[in-house]
C-alpha cells in the first residue's frame, strides 16, 4: 500500500487482506467497548469540497477514535480555491497543518493531483464520478462478516449491482476491488445511459468473473447473494439528461416485492447511503426497515473500523493498537438502533 489510498488501483489483493484483519482489531474499539489513544497528538485534515455527511463524520469519528483531533473543513464557496489558489498551493499548505488529510472534490482526478504535492498522507474521499476507496473497502469488509456469518464464501457468490452505474463511484470502485479475489457471478442493471463504464466491465472479465448487464430489474434472477443498490446521481446530470430521466419508470426501485419474488432469506441488501426515500426516486425503499436483510446500517458501522484501519496503517501505528487500550467508561447501549437486531 502506497502513502496515499486514492484509488482501488493501489491495492493488492493483500494489502486488502491486511487492512480487514486489521479492521477487524479495531472492532472493540469502534463498537465503543475499549479506548486506544495510538494517534494521540495527530490532527487530520477533512477537506470536503462537495457536501457529505455520513463520509465526513465517519472519517472525523475514526480519526478521534483512535486518539487524534480533526479540523474540518465543508464546501467550496468559502475555501481559498474559490479564490484562485491552486489544488498544489492548497495541498501544500494543508500539510503544514496536519498529519493525515481525506479530501473530497467534485472534479475526477482532484484528489490525486492534491497528493502530488505532498508527503503526508491523503485519502481519497471521493473525487466526482470517479472512485470512493474507503467506502469499497467497508463494503467489501461488510460482505465478509455477513458471509462468514451465513456461512457463504465469496467465490462463485451472485451479488447484483443497480442504480447509477454511471455516475456511482461506490460501485466503480468496489466491482474493481471485487475483481481481485475469485471468480464471482456479477450482474448489472442500470437506467438506459447509466450503465457501468466498458472499461470496467473489461478489468473484471479479464480477471476471470462473469458480468451480465441487464436494463430492468423485473427480469428473472435467482441464487442472489448481495443486492447493491445506489441513488441515482442528478447532481452530476446534465439539464437535457434530466429531462430525459423525468419519466423512468420503478423498475429500479428495489422494495420488499423484489426480494420476496428474487431473493432468499440470507440475501444481503446494501446501499452506499444517502439513499433518496421520497416517491419517485428508483432507490431503495423505505419497506425494507426492520428486515434482517437489510444490511446498511451495519454497513455504515463497519465503516468506523475500516477506517481506522486506514489511519493506522498509513500512519504506521497499525502493531501499536493492542499495547494502547482501556476499557470505555461511559454508558453504551447494546443495540445503536431500535429496528437493530441481534443477528
Amino acid at each position: 500500500m502506497s502513502s496515499h489510498l486514492l484509488s482501488v488501483d493501489s491495492l493488492s489483493r493483500e494489502h486488502v487482506n491486511h487492512l480487514m484483519r486489521v479492521a477487524s482489531r479495531m472492532e472493540p474499539i469502534a463498537q465503543r467497548r475499549q479506548v486506544t489513544r495510538v494517534l494521540e497528538g495527530a490532527v487530520l485534515g477533512n477537506l470536503f469540497f462537495e457536501a457529505s455527511t455520513r463520509t465526513r463524520v465517519s472519517f472525523h469519528a475514526a480519526f478521534c477514535r483512535l486518539g487524534g483531533s480533526v479540523c474540518d473543513t465543508t464546501g467550496f464557496t468559502f475555501s481559498s480555491m474559490a479564490k484562485g489558489e491552486s489544488l498544489y498551493d492548497t495541498s501544500r499548505v494543508m500539510s503544514g497543518y496536519c498529519d493525515a488529510i481525506v479530501m473530497r472534490h467534485p472534479d475526477q482526478g482532484s484528489v490525486a493531483e492534491f497528493a502530488a504535492a505532498t508527503n503526508v498522507p491523503v485519502i481519497n474521499g471521493g473525487d466526482g464520478p470517479g472512485e470512493h476507496p474507503s467506502q469499497a473497502l467497508l463494503d467489501f469488509y461488510t460482505i465478509d462478516k455477513e458471509f462468514t456469518r451465513l456461512g457463504k464464501t465469496l467465490a462463485g457468490a451472485h451479488l447484483l449491482l443497480t442504480g447509477d452505474l454511471k455516475y456511482g463511484r461506490t460501485v466503480h470502485s468496489l466491482i474493481k476491488l471485487l475483481s481481485l479475489y475469485d471468480p464471482m457471478r456479477i450482474t448489472l442493471v442500470s437506467p438506459p445511459g447509466l450503465e457501468m463504464p466498458g472499461y470496467l466491465i473489461d478489468l473484471v472479465e479479464s480477471r476471470g468473473h462473469r458480468v451480465e448487464q441487464r436494463d430492468s430489474l423485473n427480469s428473472d434472477f435467482s441464487d442472489l447473494d448481495v443486492v447493491y443498490t445506489t441513488r441515482i446521481q442528478k447532481e452530476r446530470f446534465t439539464e437535457d439528461m434530466i429531462e430525459s430521466f423525468a419519466g423512468v419508470s420503478q423498475d429500479f426501485t428495489v422494495d420488499r416485492a423484489f426480494l420476496d419474488r428474487h431473493c432468499t432469506d440470507t440475501t444481503i441488501v446494501m446501499h452506499p447511503l444517502p439513499r433518496d426515500s421520497r416517491p419517485g426516486a428508483n432507490d431503495l425503499s423505505v419497506d425494507l426497515n426492520g428486515d434482517p436483510r437489510l444490511a446498511i446500517f451495519r454497513q455504515t458501522d463497519n465503516g468506523i473500523p475500516v477506517r481506522m484501519a486506514i489511519f493506522a496503517t498509513l500512519l504506521q501505528v497499525d502493531d501499536l493498537i493492542e499495547k494502547d487500550l482501556r476499557e470505555v467508561r461511559w454508558f453504551v447501549p447494546t443495540r445503536i438502533g431500535i429496528d437493530d437486531r441481534q443477528l
